[in-house]
């Protein structure tokens, strides 16, 4: 990994609640809100985007943990920004802490920790995994 990746260092992303991204299992949607699963996923986006300027050629990042308190509805239409920011580093990882939150209240929290493996490891594991 690349020198300069330090703790305090953030990034941001807004999404707009769509319903495509509610509560819903088989088609079916149970609460017209942000679901626990698409903030896990725009979490871990905004994570890998800190992580990105900073890994090395013949090097990837992949979601080593996360962990997630959902803490309140966020519903259809209503504008998320996720936050991330760097709380550890190591050579071959790296800890954020991550929020969503709107113009009412904290919508989930927790960390994301990423893994730094050598790309070449890391697809000799997924062809062991077929």
């Amino acid at each position: 990994m690349k020198q300069g990746l330090q703790p305090g260092r953030q990034e941001q992303m807004e999404v707009t609640v769509t319903s495509e991204m509610t509560a819903s299992f088989g088609g079916v949607e149970i609460h017209p809100v942000l679901s626990t699963v698409t903030m896990v996923y725009y979490m871990e986006w905004t994570g890998r985007n800190i992580l990105l300027p900073f890994l090395e050629e013949g090097e990837e990042g992949v979601g080593g943990a996360i962990t997630l308190h959902h803490r309140a509805p966020a519903p259809l239409g209503k504008i998320v920004t996720f936050t991330a920011e760097v709380i550890e580093v190591s050579a071959s990882r790296v800890i954020c802490q991550v929020k969503a939150e709107h113009d009412k209240a904290l919508v989930g929290e927790g960390t994301f920790q990423q893994v730094i493996l050598p790309v070449e490891k890391l697809y000799r594991r997924i062809e062991e995994m077929k």
